[in-house]
């Protein structure tokens, strides 16, 4: 009765019902059973006729009843096989690898469809209660019934005491949270606040970040056994974001990332002892008495700078941030006269990485009992917390998550950092603020203001100038008053007055639709410090770093994360490859992976050289690099020190042996004794060192010099001594395409070889001063038309042929003749080589494509002494037939090579001569040109 008049998809002919069922399954069931559910059934047009060929009407009503029935039915199959079920419809950042039929681990808002789905299906469900223990069920069943009983064992002896001592058995929690305050002891490392009892094992040789349950879930975290810093950190995101990463921090949106993990120290004493000490620490004189830094010391600026040993070599340990307290001046007790500014105690905070902290704290505990009167040093690790955010967005989702604490007008009117703080809502880029900025107030449990609300951003002329106003005058400068946070009582007192979110619940419940709950005075008033940077880089994004009391960045984490930005979506969060991603597009060394010649430095390329050679060896050995096999060109083989590694002992205690292979063999050899042993303790030796409070230098004496001092020591050469082993960091921007990577091996211009100096000054010159282009006007083509009778051969002699035709058939024909006029390129046989060993200057410790730039750029180190410029008389002679392959044998052609090679470098311009380099990957022979600055 009934047939299939459509035609399948790819078919010609009707195919019979079952074909999709027969031909497809195997395949791609999925598609076949989309085709299988849009089919609709038919019925013939002549079984409405009756045997003379009248109109049956009933037949013909009853065909159609049928036809519009299995159209129905089709446009419900076809609805439910496209269909996906709730688990599916899980965010990209939320989705497990196998999907769940649990339906509490489903979003709240998907459960009931999720339980729906699994009605209709007959879904079988977990359930606790039905499900049979096995053995290590019920072992935990056992323990959890036996920690109950001790705890309710506990808990009577506790009432019994409390009764015993008149006290009542029922005492509200948070009516004086300021009672029982455990003091902190001074000079001596904090411990960690104790965990939660579920979560204790976890945490047992690591500590968890306040947002560490949030990034478990969305984030790759570092291995359970194997902490960084001794802390649980998040890595990266889940999902891809180097591309969002890059657009959310310069472009649009915002970046966030929880930075508790700094270490934060607190100091108290004398204001003379305070300076001293920093003093002590190479802190310059200019900063501690200057003019310049008047409002640093004042505590309305923050300084950002290098610190260092305090004896012996006085190597440099970390970059640090130092803010002061600002100082109200109050009479004394007497009444009589004001306190002088030597003798009164001042506080100030110091942050620093903590894979330097342990050997800053050593610095700072010697050198604090030496100051007369002494310096009291608080470790305030696990007390203060704090939150890094940049973008264009930073600061209106700051401002969403921080309001100050609700005051009335006359009050508002007196704060004037609040009122600053609330007009900065068209600030895009942080770095528009003053020089290191820094405010501090009082901000409420944001908590109540969930879900957030967009802020509105005034759109007009007359906003914009009073923004201009507010930046250009910076009230707070003379107004901010001290701050809460170096209050170790406000701190705790805003922790513990914290609401359960019960609590918060209930009391938007009783607010009314679509307001907020009214304030009341229980509410906690959150101490918080924001400080302004500005990255070195002219443009570039700025950042706010948000400092906090530890337990009360949970709230303000979860309220910025879930903001709705004006230009779409919300915040990101990342890891630590996302914030060296962004300090490299910057243009900023990031602490301590490019600074090997710090103890922090040293440490982490011991532990990222293990990892490294742990993956060359994982390899099969068809699949890896054979680093003794190399060939460099000129009859040389092997790598230049160990591949894997950026060999600073290689390039400061250069092998005696002419041989490069035995060489690459030997160092290989000596990597893996030597190198293998001290990168293994990395995780566990910052836990070995906090009781000992001590750290080893560098088995070699690298030693890492700042942007301040290497910029002198280049600028006057005789200062540096040829046998010195300081390094300083440099920023790489390629000249050529392609895009280095880390441990790439970084030469000066070939020093002993004129050939080949010769020949990359040339392509050099091409890079850098590029031949004139095809000529586009029309009297330049004409002319050339003209002058090549060849070219003009080649074209139709009609004289009404357009010039557009002339112009296009010049261009095919003129690019043949300069294909080889342009710069050389990698894999052309006359592609100059890298230079020797000799002329090795440093290491890539970070190279990447730069979404930027638009170009490959890196961050790495050299020598100073290597990259210095000699004085004349101290140049090496290259000499003629001393380079390696050098064919030049008569003084003759030797005059005329020195010659060429004068006149490329004054073509050049000797600056730009001094700051070009040749960049090589480590197990590739290929060298590439770039530029590099000190940064």
């Amino acid at each position: 009765m009934s047939s299939q008049s459509a035609p399948i998809a790819g078919h010609k002919r009707k195919q019979p019902a079952d074909f999709a069922k027969s031909s497809n399954s195997n395949r791609n069931p999925k598609r076949a059973k989309q085709i299988e559910a849009r089919s609709i059934l038919t019925q013939v047009s002549e079984k409405a006729l009756n045997k003379n060929g009248d109109l049956d009407v009933s037949a013909f009503v009853k065909a159609r009843e049928f036809e519009i029935k299995a159209m129905e039915q089709s446009m419900g199959a076809s609805k439910r096989s496209l269909s996906s079920r709730a688990f599916q419809q899980v965010p990209n950042d939320l989705r497990r690898r196998t999907a769940s039929h649990n339906v509490r681990k489903v979003p709240k808002k998907l459960r009931q469809r999720a339980v729906r789905e699994m009605k209709e299906d007959n879904t079988p469900a977990a359930i606790s209660q039905r499900r049979k223990a096995n053995a290590h069920m019920r072992l935990r069943l056992q323990t959890v019934d036996r920690l109950q009983k001790m705890h309710a064992r506990a808990k009577t002896k506790r009432a019994e005491a409390r009764e015993q001592k008149g006290e009542s058995a029922k005492q509200e929690k948070g009516d004086d949270p300021a009672v029982h305050i455990r003091r902190l002891k001074k000079n001596t490392l904090s411990k960690p606040n104790e965990p939660a009892s579920k979560f204790r094992k976890r945490q047992k040789h690591k500590s968890w970040l306040p947002t560490h349950i949030y990034h478990a879930k969305r984030a790759h975290m570092t291995e359970p056994k194997h902490p960084l810093w001794r802390f649980a950190i998040p890595l990266s995101p889940t999902e891809k974001s180097f591309r969002k990463t890059h657009r959310a921090g310069s472009m649009r949106g915002c970046m966030a990332w929880d930075t508790s993990y700094m270490s934060t120290v607190g100091f108290e004493g004398a204001e003379a002892s305070l300076l001293g000490l920093l003093r002590s620490l190479g802190v310059a004189e200019d900063a501690l008495t200057g003019k310049r830094m008047a409002k640093w010391r004042a505590g309305t600026r923050s300084w950002h700078g290098w610190v260092r040993e305090s004896d012996g070599e006085k190597r440099w340990i970390s970059e640090v941030d130092i803010v002061w307290c600002v100082q109200e001046d109050s009479p004394t007790a007497t009444g009589d006269c004001l306190t002088t500014s030597k003798k009164r105690k001042r506080r100030l905070f110091l942050r620093v990485h903590p894979s330097a902290f342990l050997q800053l704290w050593t610095e700072l505990l010697k050198v604090g009992k030496i100051q007369r009167p002494p310096v009291t040093i608080e470790d305030l690790r696990f007390e203060i917390g704090s939150m890094q955010l940049t973008g264009p967005g930073s600061t209106e989702a700051l401002l969403a998550a921080l309001p100050p604490v609700m005051k009335t007008s006359e009050e508002l009117s007196k704060d004037e950092c609040a009122r600053t703080w609330l007009s900065l809502s068209l600030v895009t880029n942080p770095s528009t603020l003053p020089l290191n900025a820094i405010l501090g107030f009082n901000v409420s449990d944001p908590r109540l203001r969930y879900p957030p609300r967009a802020v509105k951003n005034p759109v007009s002329d007359a906003a914009d100038e009073e923004l201009l106003q507010v930046l250009a005058n910076w009230v707070p400068d003379k107004t901010q008053t001290s701050f809460s946070i170096f209050d170790r009582t406000a701190r705790l007192t805003a922790s513990r007055l914290l609401p359960s979110q019960k609590a918060i619940n209930r009391r938007k419940g009783e607010a009314l639709p679509g307001e907020f709950p009214t304030p009341a005075s229980t509410d906690p008033q959150i101490p918080i410090l924001l400080m302004a940077s500005q990255s070195p880089n002219s443009g570039a994004q700025g950042s706010w770093t948000l400092i906090l009391p530890w337990k009360c960045l949970l709230p303000v984490w979860y309220h910025i994360m879930h903001y709705p930005l004006s230009t779409g979506g919300n915040p990101r969060f990342g890891g630590l490859e996302e914030t060296r991603q962004i300090a490299f597009e910057q243009g900023n060394p990031w602490l301590p992976g490019d600074y090997p010649g710090t103890q922090a430095g040293w440490e982490w390329e011991l532990m990222e050289r293990a990892k490294r050679k742990l993956d060359w060896e994982k390899r099969p050995k068809g699949k890896r690099v054979a680093w003794e096999s190399l060939d460099l060109g000129k009859a040389r083989k092997g790598e230049i020190g160990i591949g894997w590694a950026c060999d600073w002992d290689y390039l400061f205690n250069p092998m005696t042996t002419s041989d490069p292979a035995t060489a690459s063999q030997a160092t290989t050899q000596d990597s893996a004794t030597t190198q293998e042993e001290p990168a293994k303790p990395a995780p566990s030796k910052t836990e070995n060192l906090e009781g000992k409070g001590g750290t080893q230098n560098p088995p070699l004496p690298v030693h890492h010099i700042p942007l301040s001092q290497s910029a002198g020591l280049l600028s006057n050469p005789n200062l540096i001594s040829p046998t010195s082993h300081d390094i300083t960091t440099i920023n790489l921007t390629l000249l050529s395409r392609g895009h280095p990577v880390t441990c790439a091996r970084i030469y000066r211009l070939p020093t002993s070889d004129p050939h080949l100096r010769s020949q990359w000054l040339a392509l050099a010159l091409s890079i850098l001063h590029p031949p004139k282009k095809t000529p586009t006007t029309t009297t330049d083509i004409r002319d050339i038309l003209n002058r090549n009778s060849k070219l003009v051969a080649s074209l139709p002699r009609n004289e009404s042929h357009p010039l557009r035709t002339q112009h296009t058939a010049f261009s095919l024909l003129h690019s043949r003749e300069r294909q080889n006029d342009g710069p050389l390129q990698p894999g052309n046989p006359a592609y100059p080589c890298v230079p020797d060993a000799e002329d090795l200057i440093g290491f890539v410790t970070t190279g990447n494509y730069d979404l930027g730039q638009g170009k490959g750029s890196a961050i790495g180190c050299v020598a100073i002494a290597k990259v210095a410029p000699s004085p004349p008389q101290e140049k090496p002679a290259m000499e003629v037939g001393e380079g390696v392959g050098d064919s030049l044998t008569t003084d003759g052609e030797g005059e005329k090579m020195e010659k060429e090679i004068a006149d490329l470098e004054k073509k050049l311009g000797k600056k730009v001569v001094q700051r070009l380099c040749i960049i090589r990957d480590a197990g590739q022979s290929v060298g590439r040109f770039a530029r590099w600055e000190l940064i």
